[in-house]
This record gives structure tokens, C-alpha cells and sequence, in this order.
């Protein structure tokens, strides 16, 4: 990460009289694959943009495309092509539903430790533009604990890191964190960590997932993390999932739906509203129905 230190310290130097940041800045990340964190990016995008904000989602999944895909949209242009092609940021600003404006990660691009001191100037200057249209930008970065990831995790004022209840994905959360509170460039008081539960059965089970987190974090990193929230494991999502669709659009009466309207209620405002979670038969008959109307 040595280089990487060095590039931030050029990025200081260079932007000195760049405007400072007016758009809200979220990183949204995972210690693993498979616990919904693209799909809540494009959830969150939707809610956002109903309740009025400019949003732009920058996937930063180097060399994948979850978004777009998600989106149903195919980029005419990417990342890459801002940094080899010269093409403005502009440019390669694709939209998907609802006109929601994307940045595709594009091939070609293993991190940032791998470009010139010029290109990451380049790519600076050019992110700031995005102020000039966005509210908020949503950061979706790839899974796991690459150098690419800790990366855009340590650059981020914000992040939410997501978890589901099993053991593994637990583990591999607090893996990330542990990594990233111990690189010696990360700042807690310059940092804020929200947590979100996703694929729960219950309240219960969701602020089980923070709490084993906060308790990890607390004893053995010294450090402050936060609850945003929880998402339940819904079959209208798994559908729209499956389907390539964002289930806020599709079914926005859906409880997962209900879930990230909250989420990003509580984001935006700084707000606790708790998310209602069915239990026991009423939730195996939503289910049950769910399924029958497939």
C-alpha cells in the first residue's frame, strides 16, 4: 500500500484548488460475493432518486458489470475509456431506470496501485466533476478484501458494509474491517462505518448481525461502528434478483422494497426508524403465496 500512500499525497498536492466535495460520498462493500451488495446500491439509487436526489452509482467491481447488468443497460463507454481513451467523465456516464447515471468499472483495470501518478490526477480531477451532477454517489465496490477494494474503502467518508446472519460472511466482514482499521492511513474520526443486515428472518437475527460486529470491532480494534439497518430475505426480491430487476421498481410494495425505502430514509436523515419484520406463520404464508405466484 505504499504506493498507494504516495498517489494520495500527489492527489493532495494537485487538488489543492479543486472544489471541496459537495455530492454525499458512500462506499458500499462486503467482506464477500453473494450477500446482496450490488443489489443494494441499485435499491438504494431508487429510493434516492424518489425522494429527489441526484444520484450517479460508480461500480467500482474492476472488470465486472452487476450494475449495468441490474440496470439492463449496456455502457457505450467505461472507465477505461476515461483513463486511456480520453474520453471526459461525461461521456461515460451511462443511465439506466428511472435515467439513474452510472459509471462502469470496464475491463482493463486492476487498481488503482497500477496507474500513473498523471492518470490518477486525471481520474480525480474527473470524479470531481461528478459534484457538478450528483447528490449523492453510491461507490459499489467489488467483494472481498483485494487492494482494489480497500482502496475506494479507505478514500470514502462513508461506508456501508454489508453482512448477512451466516458465520462466514460475518467472518469475512470482520476481516475487511480489520484491515482496514489497521492500515496506518485509515481515520476513525474521519471515517463512519454503517452496518446493514441483509437476508434476515427476523429483527432479532438482524441486530445479532451488528451486534457480533460491534463486539469484534469494540474489543479487538478499538474502533465505533454503527446500525443502519436490516433488509429481510424476501421471495419478491430473490425473483427480481434472479430476473435481472431491481424489486423496488418491480414490486415497491415488496417488504424488501419497504426495507430499503427505510434504509435510505435513515441514511440520508440520520434517522433509527426500525424496519417491521413478519415472524412465524405470517411470514411462512407471505412466502408461501410469494411462491405460488410465480
Amino acid at each position: 500500500m505504499d504506493q498507494a500512500e504516495q498517489l494520495r499525497n500527489v492527489i493532495k498536492q494537485k487538488c489543492k484548488g479543486v472544489q471541496q466535495n459537495t455530492a454525499r460520498v458512500v462506499t458500499v462493500t462486503s467482506g464477500k460475493g453473494g450477500v446482496g451488495k450490488s443489489n443494494l446500491a441499485v435499491n438504494m439509487a431508487v429510493w434516492l432518486h424518489k425522494m429527489g436526489k441526484r444520484v450517479i452509482i460508480f461500480d467500482a467491481d474492476l472488470g465486472l458489470a452487476n450494475v449495468e447488468v441490474m440496470f439492463g443497460a449496456v455502457p457505450q463507454y467505461n472507465l477505461s475509456d476515461l483513463i486511456y481513451r480520453g474520453k471526459s467523465i461525461r461521456e461515460i456516464i451511462s443511465h439506466g431506470p428511472l435515467d439513474i447515471g452510472f459509471i462502469s468499472g470496464g475491463l482493463g483495470i486492476a487498481g488503482l496501485n497500477n496507474l500513473s501518478k498523471d492518470q490518477i490526477v486525471y481520474l480525480v480531477h474527473s470524479l470531481a466533476e461528478l459534484n457538478e451532477m450528483a447528490d449523492v454517489i453510491i461507490i459499489d465496490t467489488g467483494a472481498g478484501i483485494s487492494d482494489s477494494v480497500l482502496e475506494f474503502v479507505m478514500a470514502s467518508p462513508e461506508i456501508l458494509l454489508i453482512s448477512t446472519p451466516e458465520p462466514s460472511s460475518l467472518t469475512d466482514a470482520y476481516s475487511l474491517l480489520k484491515a482496514v482499521y489497521r492500515n496506518p492511513i485509515f481515520s476513525k474520526e474521519k471515517t463512519k462505518i454503517n452496518i446493514i443486515a441483509n437476508k434476515v428472518n427476523s429483527a432479532e437475527e438482524g441486530h445479532a448481525v451488528f451486534s457480533k460486529l460491534e463486539s469484534v470491532v469494540s474489543q479487538f480494534l478499538k474502533g465505533n461502528i454503527n446500525f443502519l439497518g436490516m433488509v429481510p430475505q424476501d421471495q419478491e426480491m430473490e425473483k427480481a434478483v434472479r430476473a435481472q430487476k431491481i424489486v423496488s421498481l418491480e414490486k415497491p410494495n415488496a417488504v424488501s422494497s419497504k426495507a430499503f425505502k427505510i434504509l435510505v430514509n435513515n441514511y440520508i436523515n440520520d434517522e433509527h426508524e426500525a424496519i417491521f419484520i413478519h415472524k412465524g406463520i405470517t411470514q411462512l404464508i407471505i412466502n408461501f403465496l410469494a411462491r405460488k405466484s410465480d
